[in-house]
Parts: structure tokens; sequence; C-alpha cells
């Protein structure tokens, strides 16, 4: 049998199993976590230790990257500076302008055998695509500064959400000690300590906890405080605020197979979605139009 630093490399959990048990609550989670023998059992199908945490070898922390992934959730891919020239194109001023300007070139060019007409009326022709010209250069900066700020908007919030998940620091046991590591680096089977005013990188279930209050509006809509405890409510999920309280966890679900990295995903289907829908109902109005 193949191990990882002396135990089996097999959990005893896997990760659908794990996954179907966070989307429990309340009374029907704590029978659910019944079924598997209880908290205390869990860990020891991850191979984890209620106080001494993990041994966070980088052997075995990989290995839980591995199985169960890492606690990052992709971004959405960013957009190219070309996406965003073809994007502010798209609107309908725009769009009438430009049409404008090619029918005022082509008009300007336009010229129809008059024999009697004056010189002056004649000069005035020659120039006449100057108008049309100047449209159509208004419509191409317009379209650039727009594709430009949104460009640089977009790179610089990527780079405060880089930084703030960088300094971003949870307290979890490793070897029996308490360390700050970066969220991303939280793995399955992690022990993590919570309290008052912790945003939960992770979903995870309780191994204790004194007077915990958690604010899940963001995942639920649920203004309402939720209270947590080991027979009560045992599991905590990422995204959610530490508003009461504190208390110890065991790490059962990171980045995209956490209960937020399954709602993002989703959201994300949704959204590529509504954008693909409202492209074709502008190209229909166009058309109408």
């Amino acid at each position: 049998m193949a191990t990882i630093d002396g135990r089996p490399a097999q959990y005893g959990i896997s990760l659908k199993q794990l996954r179907e048990l966070m989307e429990h609550r309340g009374r029907e989670g704590v029978a659910k976590l019944s079924e598997v023998g209880g908290v205390a059992k869990l860990c020891d199908k991850l191979y984890t230790s209620t106080n001494d945490g993990l041994r966070g070898t980088r052997t075995d922390i990989e290995h839980r990257r591995e199985t169960f992934g890492s606690n990052v959730i992709p971004p959405k891919p960013p957009k190219t500076f070309l996406t965003l020239v073809w994007e502010a194109l798209q609107d309908v001023t725009l769009i009438i302008l430009e049409v404008a300007a090619l029918v005022s070139l082509g008009l300007s060019f336009y010229k129809p055998a008059d024999e009697d007409a004056p010189v002056l009326q004649e000069e005035e022709d020659h120039h006449g695509w100057i108008e049309g010209l100047a449209i159509l250069i208004s419509v191409i900066v317009v379209v650039f500064v727009t594709a430009f700020n949104d460009y640089s908007k977009e790179r610089q919030f990527r780079g405060l959400q880089n930084r703030i998940e960088g300094e971003h620091k949870f307290s979890v046991i490793r070897g029996a000690e308490v360390c700050q590591i970066s969220v991303g680096d939280i793995v399955v089977g992690d022990i993590a300590q919570i309290k008052y005013g912790d945003l939960l990188p992770a979903d995870g279930i309780l191994i204790q906890s004194n007077d915990l209050k958690v604010d899940e509006s963001s995942l639920t809509g649920e203004s309402d405080h939720v209270k947590k405890g080991v027979d009560v409510d045992p599991m905590v999920l990422s995204g959610t605020h530490v508003m009461e309280g504190s208390g110890k966890m065991v790490v059962t679900a990171v980045g995209v197979n956490s209960q937020a990295g399954i709602i993002f995903t989703l959201l994300g289907a949704a959204v590529d979605e509504q954008e693909a829908e409202l492209k074709k109902r502008k190209k229909v109005s166009f058309q109408i139009f």
C-alpha cells in the first residue's frame, strides 16, 4: 500500500463525500456527521489530529492539494484590450455615428454631372469629406479612450485583489503549534482557529465552539446571525463572517469545492450566459432599428 509520510495515501473519505456532507445544515448536518462517525472520526479519516493538527510536511500538504484541491478560486480571465475595444464599438450611439460618418464620406465623393454649378459650390463639395472624417475620428477616439479606461480599471482591481488575498492570514495548528499562514496555503485536514471578526477562508466542521455566531448573508441572503455549535449546527462555510464567539474547526473543503466556490462557479457561468443573451438582444434591436 502506498504511503505518505508514514500514513496511507488513500483517505478514509472522498472529495465527493465531503462536498455532500457540507451541503447539510442544522440538525440535519449533525445527523449526517453522526453517520460518518462524528468529527473525531472524520479527523481520523483525514489523518489529522484535533489537538496537534497536520504534521505540516511539504509532501503531505502537496498530496492534500492534489487530492482535495487548493484553496484558490480561479478568477475569470481578464479581457484583452482588443476585446474591450470591440465591446465599446457595440454602443448603439457610436454605431449610428459610424453609419452617419460613412454615409457622409460616401456622399462627399459622389459628384453628379452639373455644368451650371457655381465655382463656390464646387469648392464646398470638394471639401465635403472633412465632416465625415471628423465624425469617424471622434468615434475612434471615444472607443479607444473608453477601452483604455476599462482596461486600466480592471488591472488596478485585480492588483488590489491579489494584494488583499496575499495579506490575509489565518490561524491554523500544524505540528502542535499555532501558526499564521496565507489563506491560499490552507488545505483539507487543517485545524483552524476562528474568532470574532474572521472571514472564513474555507468550509469546515466545528470541533469545539464558544457562543459562536456567524453572518451567512453573503451566501444565503439571511441577515440574522446563525448560531453555530457542535450539537446545533457544526457546518461553517467559506465567505461567512464570525460575528460572536470563537471556535476550532477541521477544514473539509477548499477553493472551488467549498460552498462559496461552487456558488461563484455557477454565478460565473450564469454571467457568461447573460452576457451572451444581452449581446444577442442588442444585435436584434439594432437590426430592427
